[in-house]
């Protein structure tokens, strides 16, 4: 399950991330779930080529690439509020504000790691199918020869101008946001939130390490 994920969220990389070059998708295109999954995934793997050898030099340009390109699309607070779950209500609005700051540099780190995996998969789209909800789920099938297929799907909520912004991800049935809900629940449990968010920090601050 944990290689999945990675997978899975390297894919996220390429479906959340929506600008290359400090090219964004149209208004027309952020408008549509589908549509955009499609764009931002093309275009992102485009990005990861076009900076391979600053990669190459420093790993830890994962991160410079992410925080420029991916954050600004992904909605982090509300990401991060899933995750606090039932410990949101017995929160203060500070500790809330240092949670959203501390997981949102988390998945930083998080999801750079997961863009060292890296191996020229090839991504199959869920065609455009009509939009009844403002939580939309976009099928996503990922083929590596030699491999089983992975099926995986992006969630995505339109937000109040109309744009969708993606927030979470199922591989092979497992939601991620469930699993971190699950783990970072616990830690609240035993060290309270404060302390969970340092740890957060803490972990988000280290040097990626090279795929083995």
């Amino acid at each position: 399950m944990k290689s999945i994920f990675k997978v899975a969220m390297l894919l996220t990389l390429s479906l959340l991330s929506l600008m290359i070059h400090a090219e964004q998708l149209s208004m027309a295109e952020q408008k549509d779930p589908y549509q955009l999954v499609q764009q931002v995934s093309e275009r992102t793997f485009a990005r990861f080529e076009a900076d391979k050898a600053l990669i190459a030099k420093d790993i830890n340009h994962l991160k410079i690439i992410i925080t420029e390109e991916l954050l600004p699309y992904i909605d982090t607070k509300y990401a991060s509020y899933k995750v606090l779950g039932r410990h949101l209500k017995s929160t203060s609005k500070q500790q809330r504000n240092e949670f959203v700051d501390a997981f949102t540099q988390y998945m930083v780190m998080t999801y750079a790691q997961a863009f060292t995996e890296y191996t020229d998969q090839k991504v199959e789209f869920q065609p455009t199918k009509p939009i009844t909800s403002n939580i939309v789920s976009v099928a996503v099938n990922i083929v590596e020869p030699g491999r089983p297929d992975i099926k995986i799907s992006f969630k995505v909520r339109k937000l109040k101008n109309e744009t969708w912004r993606a927030f979470d991800m199922i591989a092979e049935g497992v939601s991620l946001i469930a699993s971190k809900q699950s783990e970072i629940g616990a830690l609240i449990e035993a060290q309270g939130i404060e302390q969970v968010s340092k740890t957060l920090l803490d972990k988000s601050a280290t040097e990626l390490k090279p795929k083995s």
